[in-house]
């Protein structure tokens, strides 16, 4: 059987939309799959200032920008199908949306982007609102790509994507996973003001010097010491992590620096947590590295130094996977949706079944 799905994914770093038409195909229990087009929609500043912004809106307000956020969703799929060729051959939209609040403890998740508004304004089937069943069950409701890096990705162990927060999942004895640190909104708040927004390559990093104290305040975090499953807010990074770092007072370059070596530090210690779980380790095993933090050539390099001793293969794909495995990913857990089959992990998540996340909207 074949499924023909968008995927759209908007993540933490505030970048923009990720869009990913993928070719799924299941033969006898195995999956396979083909990205056939992908684009990436930046966000104007206003846009990106509304969403950062979403928590602190007003009931009304919050819901009006749903709804905006929405109606953005699918006139950029509507633009995406022409511009590609696609008319009538799409089956259907999975969208991430946008996370604004995420407060699992008290059962709460919340993604901006109205699936009713994407399904009207395409007339294509529309998958929202993947965590809120795992939440309700007593999960994290992350990470959710972690049924994407069984079926679709076999040979590799670990999975760390370098996102606005670093995540990281592993596929043994069972597939785990959980949030490792705020990651690309960090660094690229600290580059804000350099000729291009962000440390392009690590570049700016790579010229600076560790501050010994502002990393062991930054490694002190309680988050760092909570077993997982556990997941974080983007208000974690913007109201706790880059607060400290500018208290430091540092030069671009040393702070940079620093913060690289705090994600460094964060994932290796994470992987170290992970290989414990591991009931017959082979050598090497093999950690592929996605999200835009894999184009950071300084901080790919840093993790390989750090993670050689363990014997692990750090692997940087094709620039498209890199750049579109989590749309791939929500694709593919449309997919599961429509199928009626479970698209999220109790393993990962903590909650108490595997369950079959996503909201269904049809025009």
């Amino acid at each position: 059987m074949q499924y023909k799905v968008i995927g759209l994914m908007s993540g933490s770093s505030m970048d923009g939309l990720d869009m990913a038409y993928v070719h799924f195909e299941e033969t006898a229990g195995i999956w396979s799959f083909e990205i056939r087009n992908t684009a990436c929609i930046p966000y104007l500043f206003t846009l990106r200032e509304r969403l950062s912004g979403a928590t602190g809106l007003s009931a009304k307000d919050y819901l009006l920008l749903h709804i905006e956020f929405g109606h953005f969703l699918g006139a950029s799929v509507n633009a995406f199908i022409e511009d590609n060729g696609l008319a009538y051959q799409v089956q259907i939209i999975a969208s991430h949306g946008h996370t604004s609040f995420h407060v699992p403890g008290k059962k709460l998740t919340a993604q901006l982007g109205d699936g009713a508004a994407i399904a009207a304004l395409t007339g294509i089937h529309t998958i929202t609102d993947f965590r809120s069943t795992d939440v309700a069950l007593g999960g994290q409701g992350a990470p959710v790509v972690p049924i994407g890096e069984k079926l679709l990705f076999e040979s590799y162990d670990f999975f760390l994507n370098l996102g606005g927060i670093a995540n990281i999942s592993a596929k043994f004895p069972e597939p785990m996973g959980f949030d490792i640190c705020p990651a690309n909104r960090i660094l690229n708040l600290l580059a804000d003001d350099s000729m291009k927004g962000y440390d392009e390559d690590g570049r700016l990093a790579a010229s600076g010097s560790v501050d010994k104290p502002l990393l062991d305040k930054l490694n002190q975090f309680p988050y760092y010491q909570q077993p997982f499953p556990k997941s974080l807010s983007n208000d974690f990074g913007l109201n706790e992590i880059f607060p400290l770092v500018e208290k430091a007072n540092l030069n671009k370059e040393d702070a940079l620096r620093t913060y690289t070596e705090h994600i460094v530090s964060q994932i290796s210690i994470s992987v170290k947590q992970l290989m414990v779980r591991n009931p017959a380790p082979a050598k090497p095993l093999k950690l592929l590295v996605t999200g835009g933090g894999a184009h950071n050539g300084f901080l790919v390099e840093r993790l390989k130094s750090a993670l050689a001793s363990d014997h692990i293969e750090v692997v940087v794909p094709t620039k498209e996977l890199v750049d579109f495995k989590e749309a791939l990913i929500i694709a593919f857990m449309g997919v599961l949706r429509w199928r009626e089959e479970e698209n999220v992990l109790f393993s990962v998540t903590g909650s108490s079944r595997n369950n079959i996340g996503g909201a269904i909207w049809s025009s």
